[in-house]
């Protein structure tokens, strides 16, 4: 199975930047789509950025133009490069991944970041 281990979250202050990763291991089961998802205390999880295996990217609206989603093919990595952070980023950061040849979703274990005002 597609194994994801999410690293880089921790405090920050507002204004500044993290950059989180996930280190994946395909194990046979080539990973089609990625991306990240979080979940702040009460809320439900939520898209954040989702890349394909082609480099295609999509955002939600919230942090267009801050974040940036990556993938190193060559270092089984992707990446989250967060700006600009806000308060309102707190949560628990997950990475997913689609495999191709089946369809199924694999999860992180996830990574909390917070941000201070």
């Amino acid at each position: 199975q597609v194994q994801l281990v999410e690293s880089g979250g921790g405090l920050v202050q507002a204004g500044g930047s993290l950059r989180l990763s996930c280190a994946y291991s395909e194990n046979g089961y080539p990973i089609d789509t990625m991306g990240w998802y979080r979940q702040a205390p009460g809320k439900q999880r939520g898209m954040v950025a989702v890349i394909t295996s082609g480099g295609g990217t999509n955002y939600a609206d919230s942090v267009k133009g801050r974040f940036t989603i990556s993938r190193d093919n060559t270092k089984n990595t992707m990446y989250l490069l967060m700006n600009t952070l806000k308060p309102e980023d707190t949560a628990v950061y997950y990475c997913y991944a689609t495999e191709a040849k089946y369809g199924g979703t694999f999860w992180g274990q996830g990574t909390l970041v917070t941000v201070s005002s």
